[in-house]
Formats: structure tokens, C-alpha cells, sequence
């Protein structure tokens, strides 16, 4: 029986982020591949799944979506057993919401201005400084090991995915709470297992 869960992941881009979670939530899905540089596979039938040719994007019970923050709080919502997003009412969940479009909204861009050296008057972008950015992690990272304290969330994987990215491609300097941070993620034994989809 195929699976209710259909993935498009493009090998070493931000798609890992959501096999990742996929792999974290425990539940069956199938991976398709697509080459997003370029290539029969994105002209042809990907683009029909998102015009945009961005991954990731997936298909549930009938219904795709794109956008990997919106992926993520859907997914987390639909498998609630994973316990990967604070349920509504928890006093939790406003943190995991604030910290799973962080990535998207924030995060990202600063990740952008900081690489391409781009002069962006802070004031007049919705994302602040580089230093603010980083800073707002490590003072989250002050109350546990991960962004709700003892609770591990998908947040962390939307978070911790890109700060993994940036020091992997050395675009951010030592920094030994974030460090840590990293580590402690990528120990996790889905995380090895996405890695493993990036062959």
C-alpha cells in the first residue's frame, strides 16, 4: 500500500530539513527525488507539483503544499502523537510557533544579507542585524538544550537546520552555545537517517 505522504526532496538544499522531520515524526512516506538545478525532472513533472521549482513540498491525502516552515507546522499538527509541536493551549506553544517562522522570516534573510555582504539599513526590512539574530538564538538556548528548554520541537529542526548549513559552509564563526546546540542535533538518529537521502 503506498504511502499517505509523498516528499520531494532535492538532495543537500533545505528540503533535508523536512525529511528530517519526516523522519522524526515516524510515519511512512515516500521520497522522490528531483533535481531542482536543472534537468528533465524539474522542467517536466516537478513544476507541476510547485511552479516555483522550490522544494521542499509534499502531498497528504490529497492535498500539496509547499514552504517548509508551512510543512512543518502541518505535518506536526496531522501526527500529533510525534509530540513535536506543543499542543494549542500549552503554554509552549507560542514559543514553537514564534520560533518555527523565525527560520522563514527572519533567520533566513539574515543568513542571505550576511553571505552576500548586501547593505541593508535595518530599519527598513521585518528581519533585524546578523548579531541580533544570533544573539536572540543563544539567549533562547540560556533555558535548556533546546529552543522550548527540555522540549525538543520542530522548531529545532527549522532552527538548528540552518545554523547546521551555516557552519557547515563556514559562514558563521565558533560560537560555543550554538556549537553545542548543533552537535546535540545532529546526534539524533533521524538526523542520520536524512543524511543517508542526500546520497
Amino acid at each position: 500500500m503506498a504511502a499517505d505522504l509523498i516528499v520531494w526532496h532535492g538532495p543537500n538544499t533545505r528540503s533535508t530539513g523536512t525529511v528530517w522531520l519526516v523522519e522524526e515524526l515516524g510515519v511512512p512516506y515516500e521520497l522522490r527525488k528531483v533535481d531542482v538545478f536543472g534537468g528533465e525532472t524539474r522542467e517536466a513533472e516537478f513544476l507541476k507539483v510547485n511552479p516555483a521549482g522550490k522544494v521542499p513540498a509534499i502531498r497528504h491525502n490529497g492535498k500539496t503544499l509547499t514552504e517548509m516552515a508551512a510543512i512543518s507546522l502541518y505535518l506536526c499538527d496531522e501526527f500529533p502523537q510525534a509530540g513535536l509541536a506543543p499542543a494549542i493551549g500549552d503554554p509552549l506553544r507560542a514559543d514553537y510557533l514564534y520560533w518555527s517562522v523565525f527560520r522563514p522570516g527572519v533567520l533566513e534573510p539574515a543568513i542571505v544579507t550576511k553571505a552576500q555582504n548586501l547593505d541593508v539599513d535595518p530599519r527598513t526590512v521585518g528581519w533585524g542585524e546578523w548579531e541580533t539574530v544570533i544573539t536572540l538564538i543563544e539567549t533562547a538556548l540560556e533555558n535548556g538544550p533546546y529552543l522550548l528548554g527540555e522540549r525538543f520541537s520542530a522548531a529545532d529542526i527549522l532552527i538548528g537546520g540552518a545554523l547546521g548549513w551555516l557552519k557547515h559552509f563556514k559562514l558563521m564563526p565558533d560560537n560555543p552555545r550554538i556549537d553545542d546546540y548543533i552537535t546535540r542535533l545532529h546526534a539524533r538518529p533521524a538526523y542520520a537517517r536524512m543524511q543517508a537521502s542526500n546520497q
